[in-house]
């Protein structure tokens, strides 16, 4: 998808935002493509019908989903850990995220922008004046961009068509703009202010280029949904096979004899020895739509840089093998962590901006946040409690609990360690790490 700018100096009029919205609109038929092929809808369903006398066998194998859903649940089915090393901070922090359901907030962001290549995070207030935020996917939403090297965002729109022309809002940097549509065009009206100090949208993004995660092997998606339809289309054939008799005339109440009771039996020519029975084949392809099913699938697979998880070898790897079939798809999540965690400093940069969620004199503390994405593989808890064994003495407590898969959030288990030490008989040593006994 292209990006969005317009020059900053210029002021933004209703003409403006509807040429955007129009260039919005010549990407949702995009949008639709993909979201359809993600929910089993693909071409191949609406492909023109064969002759009823036929097969016409139309099987949707979802390889567009089990991408999306297997490098999401990859990237970020454990949920992000967010942290500050002010207590103050991080409990307001804490408190932000719990209100609006972050963990789903973010699942849901970036399955969006697998299907969509880029999703949309929106702010706003609700009744009580709490900051809240909620997911958007760009089908009906989208940012301009100012048109400097910075490419910061000069407005957002949410529009919707309906039977009364269009109808959404427009975002700036300072208000929050009603937009609507007259019989000359649309009519932005009924400014409202906001203090988030920037366009309360935040987009989130797959990559640069903003591609969806299947998007490169889509063709090759519906090359394999339309050879395994022919596949299937064959088998019914075979069933369905057609049996010649050549050699003798047989009467109508014999081929329905034969065709009830499918039994042969000719007797009394003496001709008996040229006469031939048998079913009608067409060639077999069977081993070239084997090898091309077996091909596309690994293609699939080695293109969108996802692995197949089901595949019998994987579960039998050793770990460095395991490392090796998994790099591609970590790669891409490491590239996809950074355009994350990019999204979410300019969300707490906003959210931090309003007096009301942190202190003036903190509120540029959102660059101090820590964002701890955990990929979601199957761990050995034993090696992690050895390895942050081993690190004792070497890095502080917080990173040796950073180690443990099994801690969710680190400044809480700390909290929680030092309210039991007393307890359990457990203190400290000269290096900060976590002794038995009641001496230091």
């Amino acid at each position: 998808m292209p990006l969005f700018t317009y020059p900053a100096e210029e002021e933004i009029t209703s003409e403006v935002v509807d040429k955007f919205i129009k260039q919005h609109q010549a990407e949702v038929p995009r949008y639709n493509r993909l979201k359809n092929l993600y929910e089993s809808k693909a071409p191949i369903l609406d492909r023109e019908a064969k002759d009823s006398y036929k097969p016409d066998n139309r099987l949707v194998v979802n390889y567009a989903k089990y991408i999306t859903d297997t490098f999401n649940g990859y990237f970020i089915g454990i949920p992000v850990k967010i942290a500050h090393d002010d207590e103050g901070i991080n409990e307001r922090t804490d408190t932000f995220l719990k209100l609006n359901d972050m963990d789903d907030n973010l699942a849901e962001l970036s399955k969006i922008s697998s299907i969509y290549g880029h999703g949309f995070e929106l702010l706003y207030q609700n009744e009580l004046s709490e900051t809240c935020c909620t997911y958007n996917n760009p089908l009906d939403m989208f940012i301009v961009y100012d048109d400097t090297i910075a490419q910061k965002p000069l407005f957002g729109v949410r529009y919707r068509n309906t039977d009364d022309g269009i109808k959404g809002q427009l975002f700036t940097a300072t208000k929050e703009i009603t937009i609507t549509e007259g019989k000359d065009g649309l009519i932005l009206s009924d400014n409202k202010p906001h203090y988030y100090g920037d366009v309360p949208i935040i987009e989130y993004i797959e990559n640069e280029e903003r591609q969806s995660i299947f998007e490169s092997v889509e063709s090759l998606i519906n090359a394999y949904d339309k050879a395994i339809s022919e596949k299937a289309n064959d088998v019914d054939y075979f069933a369905d096979a057609y049996l010649k008799i050549l050699g003798v005339e047989l009467e109508e109440s014999s081929l329905q004899s034969i065709r009830d009771n499918r039994i042969i039996n000719l007797f009394g020519s003496d001709n008996i020895k040229d006469i031939i029975a048998e079913f009608m084949e067409k060639p077999n392809g069977d081993a070239s739509q084997e090898h091309l099913l077996d091909r596309l699938e690994r293609l699939i697979y080695q293109i969108s840089m996802v692995a197949n998880i089901n595949d019998e070898s994987f579960g039998q790897a050793s770990g460095v093998a395991l490392e090796f079939k998994l790099q591609p798809m970590k790669n891409m999540a490491a590239m996809k962590e950074r355009k994350f965690t990019s999204g979410q400093n300019r969300r707490f940069k906003m959210v931090f901006n309003l007096p009301t969620n942190m202190e003036a004199s903190k509120k540029d503390e959102w660059r101090n946040l820590d964002f701890t994405f955990t990929r979601n593989i199957p761990r050995n808890t034993a090696d992690e409690a050895e390895t942050a064994s081993k690190l004792a003495g070497v890095v502080s407590k917080e990173t040796q609990l950073r180690v443990l898969s099994i801690v969710d959030n680190v400044k809480d288990e700390m909290a929680r360690i030092e309210a039991e030490s007393g307890d359990s008989g457990f203190n400290t040593d000269l290096n900060g790490d976590f002794v038995p006994g009641g001496e230091e």
